[in-house]
């Protein structure tokens, strides 16, 4: 196993090297379900935790579109909103319910999923410029956590130090996860109930 340094180090690279679809990429033709799933698998694959994981599937496809995360496929062809839309999907659902990706989506769908005047696309680069001004700011609060847990333990056995201080690493990562996660879901926890407040009701 790799000491601490040289794990925070390919952590660090790896989150250099995280892809993400460029909107100049996304074709602007229509796409069979087997086109789909390839595109994804070719753009997002280095975000695998496993070689033999799948980005999406067939069937997680047809169950976005079943729980209405996605819109239906046109004569079984998804044009480039439904692929802008499958990436929000793919990143939300590691930790999103689907829901609550429901609720998140649901007015991108019914607002700006159109064939005409590509206004998801504007979304979609928009939010990837965001993104990419972030990331340089999440390395740095990386590798600053790594140095804080780095001086953790100092009184610890020092054959105990590795585990303890790379476990308190682990810890301020997932309490950053935890804390955030709570903040999203109360967001969509807002937003389903203004949805609701402005539903008729049933007679």
């Amino acid at each position: 196993m790799k000491n601490n340094e040289e794990l925070v180090k390919d952590l660090l690279l790896r989150l250099r090297k995280l892809n993400y679809i460029h909107s100049r990429d996304i074709p602007d033709i229509e796409l069979y379900m087997d086109q789909v799933t390839t595109f994804m698998e070719q753009h997002l694959s280095p975000g695998k935790r496993h070689d033999e994981d799948k980005i999406l599937t067939k069937t997680m496809i047809n169950n976005y579109a079943k729980n209405n995360l996605l819109p239906p496929p046109v004569k079984k062809k998804y044009s480039r909103d439904h692929l802008i839309l499958l990436a929000f999907i793919y990143y939300f659902k590691g930790f999103l319910s689907i829901g609550d990706i429901q609720v998140l989506l649901s007015p991108l769908s019914e607002k700006y999923f159109t064939e005409e005047h590509h206004e998801l696309d504007k979304i979609y680069n928009e939010i990837v410029k965001i993104e990419k001004l972030q990331l340089v700011d999440l390395l740095k609060e990386v590798e600053a956590r790594a140095e804080l847990a780095g001086r953790s333990f100092k009184n610890a056995p020092e054959e105990e130090q590795d585990y303890l201080q790379l476990f308190s690493f682990v810890c301020m990562l997932s309490f950053d996860v935890y804390l955030k996660k709570q903040m999203i879901e109360q967001i969509i926890d807002e937003m389903r109930d203004a949805a609701k407040e402005g539903t008729p009701d049933k007679k």
